[in-house]
């Protein structure tokens, strides 16, 4: 009797180690270390060759972290003023950077006047944009249909004239061949066209560096 109460004690001891533990005897040696992120690096990689994590959303947030996506505008007005054109002129230069990627552009307005008026509106002043970018060299064919929100998606909720509200986004929308894989294996490729865009142009170069660097015959 004393041995089968020791059992069922012995039983119910492991029993309760099991449940503290998260059932320590049966999971893989080494699972404990695992805190469910192994592997995502080499996952996150085949993914986003494969074109299946969201490389548009990724491309998309890079552009915004490294431009300013977004322009404003006088009101009533889609002439693009010369802080709209320098910032168009930036997001032109990350542009052409990729050319098998496509980007639209999103017109707004501010909350006066009629919602039907402000639709128009905001369709010119991202046709503005459109063609501005396409003047810098920027192929329409990359430039997806321009589309207008008018007063509906306001920064600042408010019926007066609001310069924030005046605006237009320009984002990442897709490919040229439609999935991303053109960018598939050629991140090298990318990496070195940013690397040649950031190199000191040759006026930088001094003539003690240009003549060191000729002695060596590279």
């Amino acid at each position: 009797m004393k041995i089968y109460l020791s059992a069922v004690a012995a039983l119910a001891l492991l029993g309760a180690c099991d449940q503290t533990s998260g059932g320590a005897f049966d999971r893989p040696l080494g699972s404990e270390l695992d805190n469910g992120n192994f592997g995502n690096a080499t996952m996150n990689n085949h993914l986003v060759q494969t074109g299946q994590n969201g490389l548009t959303i990724n491309l998309q947030r890079r552009f915004a972290s490294e431009v300013e996506s977004t322009v404003n505008f006088a009101f009533n007005s889609a002439q693009l003023d010369g802080a709209a054109r320098a910032t168009l002129t930036t997001q032109a230069n990350w542009i052409k950077q990729f050319p098998e990627v496509r980007f639209k552009v999103f017109g707004h307005t501010d909350l006066v006047g009629p919602n039907s008026y402000n639709r128009r509106l905001g369709l010119r002043r991202a046709q503005a944009v459109v063609s501005f970018l396409a003047s810098q060299g920027i192929s329409r064919s990359r430039l997806e249909a321009v589309v207008s929100f008018g007063e509906e998606q306001p920064v600042v909720a408010t019926q007066s004239m609001e310069r924030r509200n005046r605006r237009t986004i320009t984002e990442v929308s897709g490919f040229v061949d439609g999935d991303g894989t053109e960018l598939n294996g050629k991140y090298a490729q990318v990496i070195f066209r940013e690397y040649v865009t950031s190199a000191v142009p040759p006026t930088g170069v001094t003539a003690a560096q240009s003549i060191s660097e000729g002695a060596d015959g590279g």
